[in-house]
């Protein structure tokens, strides 16, 4: 499915400007119609699975423990 420059540039959470600049170096593929760039939004499923693992990993770490220190001794 193709998609505009804009309408990529909301998915992704980036100016438009960026985007653009992508394409202009060869970054994100993209054919011009003569009026808008046009992306195939398949390009971007890896990024979309790369982003949701981090998440993932990210809320794992959060809700991982902070182990008691081994040299802590007990005063009493």
């Amino acid at each position: 499915m193709y998609k505009t420059a804009n309408e990529i540039a909301i998915e992704l959470n980036m100016p438009i400007q960026q985007v653009l600049r992508y394409i202009y170096e060869g970054r994100i593929k993209a054919v011009h119609d003569g009026e808008q760039y046009l992306i195939n939004s398949a390009q971007f499923d890896t990024y979309h699975e790369q982003i949701e693992r981090i998440k993932e990993e990210i809320d794992i770490w959060k809700s991982t423990p902070i182990p008691e220190d081994i040299d802590v001794k007990d005063e009493d």
